[in-house]
């Protein structure tokens, strides 16, 4: 879905498109009215870019838009800085004529600035720098979380083909099992050195973690982001590190005028056709932000337990703990009442819980008598 509207002025004088590259940008430039698109291609640098728009008469005026992509938003800083309005793509909703089989930068970058002048496209909201770097860091840790989980199998899969099997506990990769592993000695010496090495990458990707986890806990008690994040561990499920996750890819709550604007972010609405009398709902749309999505709905998967007060951690307020009744209720409903799958059920709880979080973000009014 579109966050923002077009950030262009009202006086136009010269619309442009950036079709955008690792080193070369491919500029679009339409009047107000009538015309054929006039291309120029630049390079990426900042002096380029500068001398393009001063070849352009100068920043007054001009509407300049490009998509979002692996670029990032460096340029929309940069023509920022140099007083020029700008507009972020979403790349997504960008119309496609059917038929239309060639691509080319060129092409691209005409039918981007006459889209751009005619009103068709849709915006991203770009995120302030400090969220971008919280968005960076979040993202790291994912990815060494999972090259942990890959490290982890390696082992589990080469002690299993030597007919190693842990039969000590029921559960993996705590410290009796961690244990057992390094006193495995495997009869083949090349097998025992390549688990060896397994080990020690294994070893530092915990480090790597638990250094990273400790930095995040400073993170979040710091001043820009501690009251957001107390507000939503408040909701169980939400731990600090997921709090950090939904800050990082949401940015500003508030940039969503209602909880459903946020589900459809999220992809967590159903799909639909509908034409006349008939309506056909199906999956989750699963659009927007997939890393988003996920901590939610890993976050929702804590309300099929029966509602209760933590033994540690923060204290749930008012409207947290009628989440926990409201969305435990929805749970049962889903899953016993009506046959749902427990994933199906989860998702449905999930999309619940966004409009709980975003109303305690955004410090929406709540009525007290609600949690009766």
């Amino acid at each position: 879905m579109p966050d923002v509207s077009s950030n262009a002025p009202t006086d136009v004088r010269l619309w442009v498109s950036m079709d955008l590259h690792k080193l070369s940008i491919v500029a679009a430039m339409l009047p107000p009215t009538g015309g054929q698109p006039e291309l120029q291609r630049i390079e990426t640098t900042r002096a380029a870019i500068r001398r393009f728009i001063e070849r352009l008469g100068g920043p007054e005026g001009l509407a300049v838009c490009y998509e979002a992509g692996p670029g990032g938003f460096d340029l929309l800083r940069v023509l920022s800085e140099l007083g020029v309005a700008c507009d972020v793509v979403a790349p997504s909703l960008i119309p496609v004529r059917a038929g239309d089989r060639i691509k080319t930068d060129r092409r691209d970058a005409k039918k981007l600035v006459r889209l751009y002048r005619g009103g068709q496209l849709s915006y991203v909201q770009p995120p302030t720098p400090e969220t971008e770097g919280l968005r960076d860091l979040m993202r790291c840790r994912d990815d060494l979380r999972r090259a942990r989980t890959s490290a982890r199998h390696r082992v589990s899969k080469q002690l299993l083909r030597h007919g190693r099997i842990y039969r000590e506990g029921k559960s993996q990769w705590t410290k009796m099992h961690r244990t057992w592993i390094e006193r495995q000695r495997l009869d083949d010496l090349l097998a025992q050195s390549a688990l060896e090495q397994m080990l020690i990458h294994l070893d530092g990707l915990d480090r790597q973690l638990d250094a990273l986890d400790r930095d995040l806990e400073l993170i979040a008690r710091g001043e820009r982001w501690a009251q957001t994040v107390q507000i939503l561990t408040r909701f169980r499920g939400i731990s600090t590190r997921t709090a950090l996750g939904l800050i990082a890819e949401i940015g500003d709550f508030t940039r969503f005028g209602h909880p459903r604007e946020l589900c459809a972010w999220l992809g967590i609405v159903p799909t639909e056709y509908s034409s006349g009398e008939q309506r056909h709902r199906g999956h989750i749309t699963k659009t927007g932000n997939h890393h988003a999505r996920r901590l939610l709905i890993e976050a929702a998967w804590a309300y099929q337990h029966r509602p209760r007060r933590p033994d540690n951690g923060p204290e749930p307020d008012a409207r947290a703990w009628q989440a926990q009744i409201r969305l435990h209720r929805r749970y049962h409903h889903l899953t016993t009442e009506r046959g749902k799958r427990s994933t199906v059920a989860t998702v449905a709880v999930a999309r619940e819980l966004a409009g709980f979080l975003w109303a305690a973000a955004t410090h929406q009014p709540f009525a007290l008598e609600a949690a009766a």
